[in-house]
């Protein structure tokens, strides 16, 4: 119901084809928090969610000025099916990019998807370059990374560092 009253009124930083990027909202807690208290979603990132950590991640990273991450909504269905981490990254001109995808939506290309949806409207933006860090062994971010046209850039406090110029 929010889905589509928020669709109407224009209120997505960005759409896909199968995707709408939309502010988070106090309400998507309770379609957020099957997905980041889910262990396997989480494993390369911090231990599970709790319902009052997930309430709070709205709060603090969705709900901030500017927004820290956003909503991923999957058209056909009208769910909110994760989380894009788009905010600036060091510098104004440059943005870090990630993405938390429930479970059920992994190997639909949603990543790759969402990471060539960002590119294109940071570019319309003025953003010059993206950064994707994730863990080492995180083989399906950096696989995502890769075929992006991403390349290495280093590391960071254990973390790979993947930039893209755009």
């Amino acid at each position: 119901k929010h889905f589509h009253l928020e669709r109407r009124s224009g209120l997505r930083l960005f759409e896909t084809a199968r995707l709408d990027v939309r502010p988070l909202r106090l309400w998507d807690a309770a379609a957020l928090i099957p997905i980041l208290s889910d262990a396997e979603v989480m494993r390369h990132l911090e231990p599970p969610y709790t319902r009052p950590q997930t309430e709070a991640f709205i709060r603090e990273c969705g709900l901030s000025a500017p927004p820290l991450v956003y909503g991923v909504v999957e058209k056909a269905s009208a769910a909110l099916i994760g989380h894009l981490i788009f905010h600036p990254f060091e510098t104004a001109e440059c943005y870090e990019l990630g993405w938390v995808l429930a479970r059920e939506s992994w190997g639909k290309g949603y990543a790759a998807e969402l990471t060539e949806g960002a590119a294109a409207y940071a570019k319309g933006r003025g953003i010059k370059q993206l950064v994707i860090e994730c863990l080492p062994e995180n083989a399906a971010s950096i696989q995502v990374a890769v075929k992006c046209g991403f390349r290495p850039a280093g590391e960071a406090e254990g973390l790979r560092r993947f930039a893209r110029e755009i």
